[in-house]
């Protein structure tokens, strides 16, 4: 039953991807019309930006901006600004993400700043958060007071999305290895839940004249279910399908990521065995034994299954958080659709 409710929001998405990349597309940030040095502005920043953003996945975020929209019964059409702003605070993010993590491969080519170098990339990123901005003060059918509302979620959402990649990076940098599980769970609520679900669907439900109580149910379950989409995204990472992950698969262990089973592992760890799992993580190994070793040792503390255990909760919490207002006719079922989809997908 679930699966088949998973369905339905890969439906929702299929749908919408078209209508998203085409606004995409013809509002993509560009130079001044007229700009002689505009060839070079182009290559050194607005062609990147354009291709990375074209490589995106399956514009989950941007489409949660219209469901939020179609939930309360407004015209999707009003949240297209708002959807086409977080797809750019997305590849932004990831762009600065792969530098801090001196990451390989983002979306099955090298990561931008190998191509374009550290600087030239970081520039690049910081042109997407400016275009995060701009495409919704330029945006004719949005009113001024909408606007500014939209403006401050959205800044409230890269606020929360720095705060958890402090976190995330400070750890790192440190060598900590006394992180707990309430610990990742509140870095993943800052880095991950905002700007996954959270924001999208409460900025696409201000666009659509929802009321207080429905903008602030659908941000409760999307930080719920967005939570719950990092979890399985950890999962995939270390139990998924290898030859759908491709050389991505099991990276978070070469990278020495503080997840959520790598903190409940290492809290249930015997000593000897936490110290080999911490010894794995800090090797940036790409040995696939060494890796394989390193799920093992998570799986035999219990970690996988709590992992799995504690998103399937949060998915099911999320659909109470909707369950008492009332909704546009197919949202409430769309929504709920939405969670399992997150809890269910193996790419």
């Amino acid at each position: 039953m679930a699966h088949d409710s998973g369905r339905l929001f890969a439906a929702y998405l299929t749908k919408k991807r078209p209508v998203i990349e085409a606004y995409l597309a013809e509002h993509a940030p560009r130079p001044e019309a007229g700009e002689p040095s505009r060839a070079d502005m182009d290559r050194y920043a607005y062609a990147p930006l354009a291709h990375f953003t074209e490589q995106g996945g399956k514009r989950t975020r941007p489409a949660l901006v219209l469901l939020g929209c179609e939930a309360v019964g407004g015209d999707a059409k009003r949240a297209l600004s708002s959807a086409a702003a977080i797809e750019y605070f997305q590849s932004a993010a990831l762009i600065h993400d792969d530098i801090a993590d001196e990451g390989k491969l983002r979306r099955g080519e090298p990561c931008t700043y190998i191509t374009e170098g550290t600087g030239v990339a970081i520039n690049i990123g910081d042109l997407g958060i400016v275009h995060t901005f701009r495409l919704i003060l330029d945006d004719e059918m949005l009113d001024g007071a909408t606007k500014l509302s939209v403006l401050h979620l959205i800044a409230q959402m890269e606020q929360r999305t720095v705060e958890g990649q402090a976190m995330d990076l400070g750890w790192t940098r440190d060598g900590r290895w006394d992180i707990t599980a309430d610990d990742y769970m509140s870095m993943a609520r800052h880095k991950t839940a905002y700007y996954s679900a959270a924001t999208p669907l409460s900025v696409g439900a201000l666009c659509g004249g929802g009321t207080k109580e429905q903008i602030d149910a659908l941000h409760a379950f999307g930080m719920d279910a967005g939570l719950a989409f990092q979890l399985q995204d950890d999962l995939l990472n270390l139990v998924g399908d290898a030859g759908k992950q491709g050389k991505d698969f099991r990276t978070d262990i070469t990278e020495g990521k503080r997840t959520l089973a790598v903190a409940y592992a290492l809290g249930h760890l015997p000593d000897k065995k936490r110290s080999e799992l911490i010894s794995i993580l800090s090797a940036r190994t790409e040995d696939e034994a060494e890796l394989a070793r390193a799920v093992a040792l998570m799986d035999e503390a219990g970690a996988i299954e709590y992992v799995r255990s504690t998103a399937r909760g949060l998915a099911a919490s999320a659909k109470q958080q909707i369950a008492s207002l009332a909704w546009a006719p197919d949202a409430q079922e769309l929504l709920s659709a939405m969670a399992d989809f997150f809890v269910e997908r193996v790419g």
